[in-house]
């Protein structure tokens, strides 16, 4: 199976290319970051480029494309709408109108943010109604790979976090990738952060994601599906979650409320979601906290050793 994966030097990307070796053939978009694949697999192509991205797909030929490919961050979307809206939303049509012109499967990432917040551990019936605009956004991409491409999946994680290597550590806004990464800098340079305890959500292991990204690929389901963590926990307890298992000072983590904090983007209070559907129908475990911590833990502990 040839698989295309758009954005394939980011984050979630460059774990499903890696997850992706020797069981497909891989081919990778990217922007700044190379993907882990040689030449020719790779094509410099930005996805608000609809002929740049019509030309990958007619080079690759793929079975299945996966568009990772977004601006994530929230209070940047708040103030950039424009900006978010041709990269999240124009950008994803032209993806999958490059998928339906090839006869290809789409399978598009997704947010948690899609959701209000107000009551939490949604299952993918429940009714979207983003309260900023990156929800917002995604909400729109997701009705346009609806409308655009006949056969696709949405999968929706949330708090998509992992070890990076110091190659791929930082954004090109200079700040961690993820909140994990962010925290344990802190930390390791003992200095304190304050961590929001009223916001709660599913945090999600990027190695998990991409797993259950690739057996999306391997199936030939549609429709949506949580892929996130099964563990519900506040961002202030899971910051306590990851000093504990990296054997950090615990209470350099500082609880706040969202309240005092000069977000510029309003957030969901529980955006947790139930990840029940993906396992019943396609055997995929996500993982606990537990887990998937552990996982982070191995990780970190090589690169700290080389």
């Amino acid at each position: 199976m040839r698989v295309l994966v758009v954005g394939g030097g980011g984050q979630l990307g460059t774990k499903i290319v890696e997850g992706g070796k020797g069981r497909f053939e891989l081919y990778a978009t990217y922007q700044t970051r190379k993907p882990p694949l040689d030449s020719p697999a790779i094509f410099q192509v930005d996805k608000t480029s609809r002929e740049g991205l019509l030309a990958v797909f007619r080079k690759a030929k793929p079975d299945v494309a996966v568009d990772t490919a977004a601006l994530h961050n929230v209070d940047y979307c708040e103030t950039h709408k424009d900006e978010a809206w041709e990269v999240n939303v124009q950008g994803t049509r032209n993806v999958a109108e490059a998928c339906q012109n090839q006869g290809a499967r789409m399978i598009f990432i997704s947010t948690d943010y899609v959701f209000d917040g107000k009551r939490g551990t949604y299952v993918e019936d429940d009714q979207p109604n983003p309260i900023n605009y990156y929800g917002l956004s995604k909400l729109e991409a997701e009705k346009m790979v609806a409308q655009v491409c006949r056969t696709h999946v949405i999968a929706r994680p949330s708090v998509i976090y992992s070890y990076t290597s110091s190659s791929q550590r930082a954004s090109s806004s200079g700040k961690p990738l993820n909140f994990a990464m962010w925290l344990t800098q802190k930390l390791a340079c003992h200095e304190s952060v304050k961590v929001v305890t009223d916001q709660y959500s599913s945090p999600t292991l990027a190695d998990n994601l991409a797993e259950a990204v690739l057996r999306l690929a391997e199936s030939d389901r549609t429709g949506i599906f949580h892929t996130a963590g099964c563990t519900r926990l506040s961002r202030f307890e899971f910051a306590l979650e990851i000093a504990r298992k990296l054997g950090f000072d615990e209470k350099l983590v500082t609880p706040v409320e969202t309240s005092q904090l000069k977000q510029v983007a309003k957030r969901p209070m529980d955006s947790s979601l139930d990840v029940r559907k993906v396992k019943e129908q396609l055997g995929i475990e996500m993982w606990k906290i537990e887990d998937a911590l552990e996982w982070f833990r191995e990780q970190f502990l090589k690169g700290a050793h080389g």
